[in-house]
């Protein structure tokens, strides 16, 4: 199986959203396959067991847990990744960045290593740093993205930022010619925005809030118009 290109979809919701509910999650990143999506992210076995029925595009699945510091740490070990995998993903992300957290249980690679050779799926690292991407190709990752760029303690992106992709990581880890698809994600709002990532480098791009998060997109046109009427 070849990782996904093109627009993959990623359905999910925090705590306070409306959206916070399996069936309704599910049935969004339903919509998103119908309307042409390559693949769909999603968190939670629950969710993937939903979706898995539905869909026939391939699923990334993830599981979010807490770490002691109270971080969200993205699928940092084999039982976690195991249990999306047996509700129906074909992907697995994970946290590859360098933070330390006492989540992990095992090496980046020593887990892609179970990964592949007991669940037989592909890998993806979710990195905020080039160096981060490169291990993650490294120690074996089938694909990195840019997804927790701007969202790891100490190196924040900015309120100015909010709705700006990282464009200049995106061509660095291009740049670099890693042996794994570079996939961007993170603050993607516009085809626009897409399309120059895609033509910086990057195989597939993941849209979230701006595709499948009504509190957010509503938020985003908010700010838009009030900007747009006080010029």
């Amino acid at each position: 199986m070849e990782f996904p290109r093109g627009l993959i979809v990623s359905s999910q919701a925090l705590a306070g959203n409306p959206m916070l509910d399996p069936e309704k999650l599910a049935s969004m990143a339903h919509a998103a396959a119908i309307g042409g999506a390559s693949a769909l992210r999603v968190n939670g076995a629950e969710v993937v067991s939903l979706l898995s029925k539905r869909v026939d595009v391939p699923i990334i699945g993830i599981n979010k847990v807490k770490d002691d510091t109270g971080r969200t740490v993205i699928t940092p070990t084999f039982e976690l990744a195991k249990e999306v995998v047996d509700a129906g993903a074909s992907i697995v992300a994970l946290d590859a960045t360098f933070y330390p957290s006492n989540a992990k249980k095992s090496s980046l690679k020593e887990l892609i290593a179970r990964l592949h050779g007991e669940l037989g799926v592909l890998v993806m690292g979710d990195i905020s740093t080039p160096d981060e991407a490169e291990a993650a190709a490294e120690a074996g990752a089938d694909a990195v993205s840019t997804t927790l760029a701007g969202y790891v303690p100490g190196a924040l992106h900015t309120q100015e930022e909010l709705y700006t992709p990282n464009y200049a990581m995106i061509e660095e880890i291009a740049s670099r010619k890693l042996s794994t698809a570079l996939v961007a994600e993170g603050r993607f709002w516009s085809p626009e925005d897409v399309v120059k990532g895609l033509r910086l480098g990057a195989q597939a791009v993941v849209i979230g809030k701006a595709i499948t998060n009504p509190m957010a997109i509503t938020k985003y046109f908010v700010q838009k118009i009030a900007e747009g009427m006080a010029l």
